[in-house]
């Protein structure tokens, strides 16, 4: 019997000194555990709520076992569990952690996986952590449960009748305008779908509106600063303003009062007008031409290929004696030298007017004898006389009938001659 006892208490013995070694039941290895501590990297996950989670729990990837959880503890107000996994698992770098369930009864397990719509990179290993927000877990079945208690019994469930019967009452002797309203909704709809480019392409024309006002925010913030200054001036100028407005309506109402009254007169002058810019028209470029040939008459534009060389030939030779006057004017009258009245010319010098009485004196031209309200000429010395026709002149030559022989001078050396037509000719 004490044998017994003896046995008995050294196995209580063992057992104590093996819970002092060991951090409880927890660090039992279990036979048929997967990822040995020589074989395996660690991984620390960060979660909000691990719900009852213990160690030793599965650690799985793509629902096959790869590792145990090690360790459960508190890290502020999130969970730490400390996993180990195979080395023969390969995960990226930016792995995703999930707490799951093997059933609607069963236990809880860790499950690690790729990211998805993020492109793996790296490789998880050793001493890694996994942040809280790339870990989550799954909705618990008393979670699920809770929820669609609150449904049925106090959420909108309890409400479905009463909807029913509102809809029932709102469409009852309407059924063919809401058969209307579905056939105009998918019209619509029908439209929107042939316009779907369109509107991506307004929808990207909005986006990159959307990002030009983005870039100008401090150009249109500083608009913005700058409207109220405007709006106060505006606002202490509203008096100025409406006079300025007031009076532009009684211009208008001048203009117009001003217009119907000459309306009228308008269109007759652009009738009349009509006409002559008809013939204008008509004109064409012989107008242009025939300025251009007044502004270069006599030498017109096209003279140069008409004449060869630099320059024109052109004399013009003004004669402005009195003698060569005289000689030209009495050769072209009757190819006579002689006074009027002479007797062997062919022809003869028109009638002069008559002078008029008194005759006026011009300064340095004697006054031809023989005009009423003269004084008398000078009496010539007496010398030789011929009749009309000789070489010689008369002393005095006096009336119609005599006649002298050209470039003859009278004894004070005046020409009578040239004197009596000057005379005449401003008597006329």
């Amino acid at each position: 019997m004490r044998g017994v006892k003896t046995v008995l208490w050294a196995a209580a013995g063992a057992m104590l000194l093996t819970a002092c070694q060991f951090n409880g039941l927890y660090d039992v290895p279990l036979p048929g555990g997967a990822a040995a501590d020589g074989h395996a990297y660690h991984v620390t996950v960060e979660f909000r709520d691990v719900l009852d989670l213990v160690p030793q729990s599965a650690v799985k990837v793509n629902n096959v076992t790869v590792g145990a959880v090690e360790k459960v503890e508190l890290d502020g107000w999130h969970a730490r569990v400390r996993l180990r996994v195979a080395d023969s698992v390969k995960l990226p770098g930016n792995a995703v952690a999930d707490l799951r369930q093997t059933s609607m009864l069963g236990e809880k397990y860790v499950a690690l996986e790729a990211p998805t719509g993020v492109t793996p990179s790296g490789r998880l290993g050793d001493g890694d952590v996994i942040p809280l927000s790339r870990s989550g877990r799954n909705p618990e079945i008393e979670e699920v449960l809770s929820a669609l208690s609150a449904l049925l019994n106090g959420g909108g469930v309890a409400q479905l009748h009463t909807i029913n019967h509102e809809l029932n009452k709102a469409l009852t002797g309407r059924e063919d305008r809401i058969k209307s309203l579905l056939k105009e909704l998918d019209t619509f709809v029908g439209g929107l779908d042939d316009q779907k480019s369109e509107i991506v392409r307004a929808l990207k024309g909005v986006d990159k509106l959307s990002r030009t006002l983005k870039e100008q925010q401090t150009t249109i913030g500083k608009a913005l600063d700058s409207i109220p200054p405007a709006l106060k001036i505006l606002a202490d100028q509203r008096r100025a303003l409406t006079r300025m407005l007031t009076s532009l309506s009684d211009l208008g109402k001048v203009g117009t009062r001003v217009i119907n009254a000459s309306g009228d007169d308008v269109i007759a002058n652009l009738r009349n007008l009509r006409p002559i810019l008809t013939r204008l028209n008509q004109a064409g470029s012989d107008l242009p031409n025939a300025l251009e040939l007044m502004t270069t008459y006599p030498f017109p534009r096209n003279v140069t290929d008409a004449i060869k060389g630099d320059y024109v030939n052109l004399k013009i030779t003004a004669d402005l004696d009195l003698m060569s006057l005289y000689g030209n004017l009495s050769k072209g009258s009757g190819g006579s030298s002689q006074g009027p009245g002479a007797g062997s010319g062919s022809g003869t010098l028109p009638d002069l007017p008559a002078l008029p009485t008194p005759l006026p004196t011009l300064p340095g031209v004697p006054t031809p004898p023989g005009v009423p309200g003269t004084p008398p000429a000078p009496v010539p010395t007496p010398g030789p006389t011929k009749t009309s026709g000789g070489p010689l002149c008369p002393p005095v030559c006096t009336g119609s009938q005599a006649s002298y022989d050209g470039g003859t001078q009278s004894p004070d050396g005046v020409d009578w001659k040239l004197a009596d037509l000057m005379t005449r000719g401003l008597g006329a």
